[in-house]
């Protein structure tokens, strides 16, 4: 491996963790300042995303080598984390080229000193092999160490939802999913679109989950003009399902509350043709702009995008005012660990406490804007009870002129509708369902 590419990854690493930064923001940055060729930008992106991804799992690892215990540089930590993840998980490059690579940057970012504990530790994992972790008695402890998640979340999950169902969750954060495409349906069809892709020697299959949907199995959809010329976005599959469950038609007028960067809205847009009004707002100013532009890549006419706060739209409309609203409400985003894995190294319980009070406080004050016998979509990318089933119930206590309309499960195709994560509150759907991002997603009526 090159000597710079390793630094590189270094620093990244270096600042996810000392800049709390988002693992695919940093790295898509380096990735266009940095001139490097297809195979060490995978690479790059490997080591980074699976260093993080492993990091539990790596840092037991390492400190049964450790005998003092001693308190690690931040560098020096994260340097033997992403040593021991090409050492454990990839075959691409040599043990000895890793230690020797990793032993070099100590001697250059610290002393002779860091040096040999780098190498000692390297050279024993080496040599006597890794720790048996099926031998952990307590199973949280074991999933956790296994999976790399922590031991409260795993925890709190079990509680939830069972031992077997969160393994099973935790294993599947750890997998690489297929990326998933929403045609523009104004402007191409989605068989169109795949014979194109299979031409150019894509691997693609169509969704489950929306008409417009396509799963990108093999193929890098960046290097086609689909994206730029506005035949298609990038959307996760389950994000599709809010504007598929809300049963919209041309002319209709609806909110979406919590827009930004605008993947719904447009989808919205595309439901309705084009024809009527949605008004997609968002709490900051910059991210408002993503939404026009997403829209206009799109050649969508029919968004307007607003900075707002989501609790106070009712001051800025008269009740009653929209026939559809979809509140994707700010959450943990526990359900999205699969692509953004520090999450579940950066959110606490009260974080979660904090966000349900707050989605609770944004569906109170969006349903005032909700005509009779209009609907309104409540999800969440998470997978927290408390962020959904909770906040549902809750509501609908407070607010007894509402209900649930379970009537969209039959609305969805046939694996969805005998998808395990269904309760009376909602679907969930579990990343390990479908490859798909934890996703939670209930339909609401205004009775009267």
């Amino acid at each position: 491996m090159k000597y710079q590419l390793r630094q590189t990854m270094l620093d990244i690493l270096i600042r996810i963790e000392k800049d709390k930064g988002f693992s695919n923001l940093l790295l898509n940055h380096e990735l266009q300042q940095k001139d490097l060729n297809d195979k060490d930008k995978r690479l790059l992106t490997e080591v980074v995303y699976g260093t993080v991804q492993n990091q539990i799992t790596i840092d037991y690892y390492i400190a049964y080598f450790i005998k003092n215990k001693k308190k690690l540089d931040l560098w020096v930590k994260q340097l033997l984390r992403m040593s021991v993840y090409q050492m454990v998980y990839l075959e691409k490059v040599p043990d000895h080229a890793v230690v020797h690579e990793s032993v070099e940057i100590a001697k250059i970012r610290g002393h002779k000193g860091i040096a040999n504990f780098v190498n000692g530790i390297l050279r024993s994992i080496q040599r006597n092999g890794l720790p048996d972790l099926s031998l952990i008695k307590d199973p949280v402890e074991r999933i956790s160490i296994e999976t790399s998640h922590p031991v409260w979340l795993v925890k709190r999950w079990t509680e939830m939802y069972g031992e077997e169902r969160t393994e099973a969750m935790c294993r599947e954060n750890l997998r690489h999913f297929p990326m998933s495409i929403r045609i523009q349906p104004m402007k191409t069809d989605r068989q169109a679109v795949i014979e194109q892709l299979e031409k150019q020697g894509f691997t693609v299959a169509a969704s489950q989950f929306s008409p417009q949907g396509i799963l990108i199995q093999k193929g890098n959809i960046f290097k086609t003009n689909l994206l730029q010329e506005g035949f298609v976005t990038i959307q996760d599959q389950s994000s599709m399902l809010a504007a598929e469950s809300l049963k919209l038609e041309s002319g209709m007028k609806v909110l979406d509350t919590c827009s930004a960067p605008g993947g719904k809205a447009t989808h919205i847009a595309e439901k309705m043709a084009d024809q009527g009004e949605i008004h997609a707002y968002d709490l900051h100013k910059k991210k408002v702009k993503l939404i026009e532009e997403k829209a206009a890549v799109l050649d969508l006419h029919a968004i307007t995008a607003f900075q707002g706060d989501a609790r106070k739209l009712y001051e800025q409309y008269e009740k009653e005012s929209f026939d559809r609203i979809l509140i994707d409400a700010p959450c943990s985003g526990l359900g999205v660990i699969n692509g953004k894995p520090e999450i579940k190294y950066e959110k606490q319980a009260s974080d979660i406490e904090r966000l349900a009070t707050i989605q609770l406080d944004i569906i109170q004050s969006a349903a005032k804007l909700l005509k009779p016998d209009g609907l309104l979509i409540y999800s969440t990318c998470t997978v927290d009870k408390l962020e959904n089933n909770q906040v549902v119930q809750t509501f609908l206590e407070k607010n007894p002129a509402f209900s649930i309309d379970l009537s969209f499960r039959e609305e969805l195709s046939e694996p969805l509708q005998h998808a395990p994560g269904w309760s009376p509150e909602g679907l969930q759907l579990f990343p390990q369902d479908f490859q798909t991002d934890g996703f939670f997603l209930t339909r609401i009526k205004r009775n009267k």
